[in-house]
This record gives C-alpha cells, sequence and structure tokens, in this order.
C-alpha cells in the first residue's frame, strides 16, 4: 500500500503527481519579506511577482495561508477591510528568493471610510498598471455574490497588459464547498467567460479542493518567466560592473 507525504495528506494529493507535490513544496517556503503603506515604498525587484486581489471578506488570506500551508503567514483581520498594506512575501528554497507574493489590501468593505477607499484604489489601480515585475494576478471572488463593479473595474484595468504583456490571470471561487454541484458549475462557467485571456478555477481552503491545482498553476507562471528575469538582471549587473570599470579608470587617470 503507497503511503502519502504530509504534504500529500494535507491537500489530498495523490502520491503519483510529482508536479504537484513539488509545487505545495515551493509554496511551502513562502515568508514575510516587508509591507508597505504607499506604492513608492515598495522594492524593485527583479524577480516575478503574482499579486492576490480581492474583496475585503473573499477569503484572500485564508486561500494565502493554505496555499503555504502555514497558519498567519498573511494577515487575516476580525474586521473587513482593516489590512491597509501591500504585503509581500517571497518564496524559494534554502534561503533562495524565486518569486515574490503580493497581498493587496481588500477593497469593498462598507464600513472603511470613503477617503481610505478612494486612497486605495487609486494605490491599486497604479500598482497592478505600472509594477513591472508583476506577472500575475489571482482575483479572489466569493461566487455566491458573483463579481462586484470594483470586480470588474479591475478586470478592466488588467486586460491591457494581460493582453499585450502576457500578463497571467486567475479568478479562484473560493468558499466553493458552500456550492451545491449544479451552482458550482454555473459559476465556474459565468467565471471562465469574465475572465477573458485569463482562467477560473473552484477553490475550497476548508475542504482543501482546487489547491494544488493554484499551486501548481502559479509555480508555472514563474518558470515560464524565470528566464527571461534571469537575462534582465545579469545585464543589469553587466551594466553596473561596467560602469565601476569606468569610474575607476577614470579615477586612475587622473
Amino acid at each position: 500500500m503507497t503511503t502519502k507525504t504530509p504534504i500529500a495528506r494535507h491537500v489530498g494529493l495523490p502520491e503519483t503527481d510529482p508536479a504537484a507535490k513539488a509545487a505545495m513544496g515551493w509554496m511551502h517556503t513562502a515568508r514575510f519579506l516587508t509591507t508597505a503603506a504607499q506604492l513608492h515604498q515598495l522594492p524593485q525587484l527583479d524577480l516575478p511577482e503574482i499579486a492576490f486581489v480581492g474583496r475585503s471578506n473573499a477569503g484572500k488570506s485564508t486561500c494565502i495561508n493554505t496555499l503555504a500551508q502555514q497558519k498567519q503567514l498573511a494577515y487575516a483581520s476580525k474586521k473587513p477591510g482593516r489590512t491597509q498594506h501591500i504585503n509581500l512575501f517571497s518564496l524559494g528554497r534554502q534561503g533562495g528568493t524565486d518569486a515574490v507574493l503580493a497581498d493587496l489590501p481588500g477593497y469593498g468593505y462598507a464600513a472603511v471610510p470613503m477617503q481610505d477607499k478612494i486612497r486605495w484604489q487609486r494605490v491599486m489601480g497604479q500598482y497592478l498598471v505600472a509594477r513591472e515585475n508583476l506577472v500575475g494576478v489571482v482575483l479572489l471572488c466569493d461566487p455566491r455574490l458573483g463579481l462586484t463593479e470594483l470586480d470588474e473595474l479591475l478586470l478592466e484595468l488588467i486586460r491591457p497588459r494581460v493582453a499585450d504583456e502576457g500578463l497571467k490571470f486567475l479568478i479562484l471561487l473560493t468558499k466553493s464547498d458552500k456550492l451545491t454541484r449544479l451552482e458550482a458549475t454555473k459559476a465556474l462557467q459565468i467565471a471562465k467567460l469574465n475572465a477573458g485571456g485569463g482562467d477560473a478555477q473552484l477553490f475550497s481552503a476548508l475542504k482543501r479542493k482546487g489547491v494544488d491545482e493554484a499551486a501548481l498553476k502559479l509555480r508555472t507562471w514563474v518558470d515560464e518567466v524565470s528566464p527571461a528575469f534571469a537575462e534582465k538582471a545579469a545585464a543589469r549587473q553587466a551594466e553596473q560592473g561596467e560602469s565601476e570599470d569606468g569610474l575607476s579608470s577614470a579615477g586612475e587617470a587622473a
């Protein structure tokens, strides 16, 4: 009889799926990197970055914690809408970093003052449009509510990057365990239509449904772009080396 590894037991993976198991192991390396209240406070990174966005009550923090198999990696406030920072988490084995997750503040919660809503909508918009190393966006949606007006605005905002830059996009239908099979099928069909150039899938942290599938998708996104990021980093280092050599030569000549 075949036994399962701890990761496989945790998410219900078959022992014969090494790619999914490896992706879950990679997600488990997630660790806090930094937090920023403003966009300009974020570090400029030569690493692929994947952003998690969604309404305040869509289960975003729970999703991140479930994927990382860590209970308190992403902060889940008891009062939705109170988390007002962009939090970055690094991914990589043996202390190295090969990708970054970005947890953006939840939006749409009525109790948040209007000026805070406007400020964070502006910050999120700037981030999604201008963050150079952003390679993927995961939008979390409660399928019982469907996509809201703010969700639709976010989709319209990133569609140019999806079409022109190949930005990856995924709608995760959280809390799907609360749906009947018929409801889940219908919700998934609608989400895939709304995803445009992206994808959609069912997800349940409680039932561990879709966890391995989502982890594998994120790992695939990073693997696809990692060579290009490595080339950019090498070119930047070469330019810096040439600049330093030029300054050194000029100093010696003087």
